[in-house]
């Protein structure tokens, strides 16, 4: 039970952590893998936390994930994992075929030392990995970071699969960050309206969300395909979208392949989507379409239509660094108060960019990176908010206090839709609008007193 404290009463805590607001690398890395296509990420460690990590993204796209695993044993903890990835290796192209294996290590072989790069070499070597086909892999410990961070790490193997010196391709890279396969489809849509041909890495639409169809397939028909990551290098330029989920990758690019790049706020809302769009249209040299303009609109519309029942509302808002910089910068949009911010992934730039953000609101601003959800509880019960976002875990807070609450973000698993209803974009703005405002008159109507009405005769 959580007392009721002032605000000076709440002391940091730095040796312990409740309910953190954030999950383990391989899980991102895990999920960055499934968006190549013909992939199979492979766990290098025990199998406990392959059956974790699979039965987390199973739970939030509602899809079964797919991996394979080093089964790590008390032997490979002392020894070393090479002859348990080796042996790998070879079963998983002789019995599923794959066309690359996404290697992440875990917490137990990062501590023992095992070197993804000397292992793969002594595969090709020993003629374990057939022609045609890659290893590649990323070093995702639980103990540095979140999933945000092993993301961010396998993306940057994908980048290096680029060839330095390829011939301009004309086409843009964009790195989407950790955003649901709808977003990803969303973001295809839009540089397709602009008329500007571009490189998503990694895409996992059309692998998360795919259909049914009644027929199986171990690798389903989305995902960028390898010869599209090894020609990225000849790109006219990389759009990271996210600091945290992207900019790695796109500055290696950068550095190596003399492909420039440009660092932008995930597009969440109406200030970070235009900037995406005029990047975009820069970068390819093309005019925005009055279909853009079209949409645009619609979004500042329904602001203006609806400004009434957002004005003044606080908000506390919890989950990945990337998403909620943009996220609260539309909020400001809307003029409501994100009075409470809480990341679970380090970095003291998040709790700059946030302040910056809300450097025009009335009241000050709770921020936290590296933060936990029993602190943002405290905050709330501190200073009581009108909305609380987050991912499922927010529901306990939100139930506590009787506060209306928008999933949003990972992991969801108690609702579904989000993986085929994109949030980025102008038609991404509409939907949260949508979501938003439904909570606020739902709890409006709620506490409005009952209308009496008196028969006349």
């Amino acid at each position: 039970m959580l007392l009721r404290h002032t605000p000076t009463e709440i002391t940091e805590r730095k040796a312990l952590m409740i309910n953190p607001a954030k999950t383990c690398q391989p899980i991102g890395a895990m999920y960055a893998a499934l968006g190549i296509h013909g992939c199979l990420p492979h766990s290098h460690g025990s199998q406990g936390c392959c059956a974790y990590h699979r039965s987390a993204l199973t739970r939030h796209y509602k899809e079964p994930i797919s991996a394979a695993t080093s089964s790590f044993t008390e032997g490979a903890s002392v020894f070393g994992g090479q002859a348990n990835l080796l042996q790998a290796i070879d079963n998983i192209f002789t019995v599923y075929e794959p066309e690359v294996i996404a290697v992440h290590t875990t917490c137990l072989s990062e501590t023992i030392g095992d070197d993804l790069k000397q292992i793969a070499d002594k595969a090709q070597k020993e003629g374990k990995i057939p022609e045609g086909k890659f290893v590649i892999g990323a070093p995702t410990p639980s103990y540095v970071g979140s999933h945000v961070t092993g993301f961010s790490n396998m993306v940057k193997a994908m980048a290096q699969l680029a060839t330095p010196g390829t011939k301009k391709n004309g086409k843009v890279n964009v790195i989407p960050g950790w955003v649901e396969p709808s977003d990803m489809e969303e973001i295809k849509r839009l540089a397709s309206v602009v008329g500007v041909d571009i490189t998503l890495f990694p895409d996992t639409s059309g692998v998360l969300n795919a259909p049914l169809t009644g027929e199986y397939k171990m690798f389903p028909d989305g995902g960028v395909t390898m010869k599209e990551l090894m020609n990225t290098g000849g790109a006219m330029g990389t759009l990271a979208l996210g600091e945290w989920c992207s900019a790695d990758a796109a500055r290696w690019l950068d550095s190596k392949c003399k492909v420039p790049c440009t660092v932008l706020d995930m597009p969440f809302g109406l200030n970070a989507t235009d900037r995406f769009i005029d990047v975009l249209r820069t970068v390819a040299g093309v005019t925005v379409p009055e279909a853009i303009d079209v949409e645009r609109g619609q979004l500042v519309d329904m602001i203006s239509d609806m400004h009434q029942y957002f004005y003044g509302k606080k908000v506390a808002i919890f989950g990945d660094p990337d998403q909620l910089i943009s996220m609260c910068e539309f909020l400001r949009a809307l003029d409501m108060q994100p009075v409470h911010v809480i990341t679970g992934t380090p970095g003291k730039e998040f709790e700059r960019r946030i302040k910056e953000i809300t450097a025009d609101m009335p009241c000050e601003v709770n921020v936290k990176a590296k933060g936990d959800m029993f602190l943002l509880h405290q905050w709330i019960r501190n200073e009581p908010v009108d909305l609380l976002i987050g991912n499922t875990y927010g529901k306990y807070i939100a139930r506590d206090e009787d506060i209306p609450f928008l999933r949003w973000g990972f992991p969801i698993l108690d609702r579904q839709g989000h993986q085929y209803f994109p949030t980025v974009g102008y038609k991404g703005g509409l939907r949260l609008l949508e979501k938003i405002l439904g909570l606020l008159l739902d709890r409006k109507d709620r506490d409005e007193p009952e209308e009496s009405f008196e028969l006349v005769l």
